[in-house]
């Protein structure tokens, strides 16, 4: 089940994942979906039930770069294609549940290596989604279409953190005489 095509529509802000260059998070959105594609993927299945941990829906990381963490079955086609390093393997910096991301600080140095995941329960997070480039490879190459980019998202963004300006009428500032 590809993501939402409208997202983030319909979804909240769970929390900001930070980037330890204290400028820079992106949001985990909510509520996560328990009918998408990890929650029926024998090998996702198999490596939480490894860690002893309980499969939770985890909703959508990242705002511009969005990240289905409830679709992404940690295939890292995304990770090798992105030609910036957008994402990361978010365990292989700091090994805790993907539902305990939201609040913590990445300095993002977890692995951009495909083959580099700590198992199936790890996601593409996109750690530096303010470096992207637009360029879609990640969108074209995700198996369970689980990432939708969008600048436009941006406005999201804003607003759910607060810092949102609308621009009114009146003259162009970019007209020129």
């Amino acid at each position: 089940m590809p993501i939402d095509e409208h997202f983030p529509q319909g979804l909240q802000p769970l929390g900001k994942i930070f980037h330890s260059d204290g400028e820079h998070f992106h949001f985990r959105w909510g509520p996560g979906r328990s009918d998408a594609e990890c929650f029926s993927n024998h090998e996702v299945i198999a490596a939480y039930e490894a860690r002893g941990e309980t499969q939770v829906p985890l909703g959508v990381s990242g705002t511009m770069v969005a990240v289905d963490w409830d679709s992404c079955v940690a295939d890292g086609a995304c990770i090798e294609a992105c030609p910036v390093q957008v994402f990361q393997w978010y365990r292989t910096e700091m090994d805790i549940p993907a539902k305990d991301v939201v609040g913590k600080t990445f300095a993002g140095t977890g692995s951009s290596v495909k083959e580099e995941r700590k198992d199936y329960t790890d996601k593409a997070d996109p750690i530096r989604e303010h470096d992207c480039i637009w360029c879609m490879a990640c969108v074209s190459v995700c198996p369970p279409q689980a990432i939708k980019v969008d600048q436009s998202n941006l406005e999201h963004h804003e607003k759910a953190a607060g810092t949102y300006v609308k621009l009114e009428g009146g003259e162009n500032p970019h007209a020129h005489d």
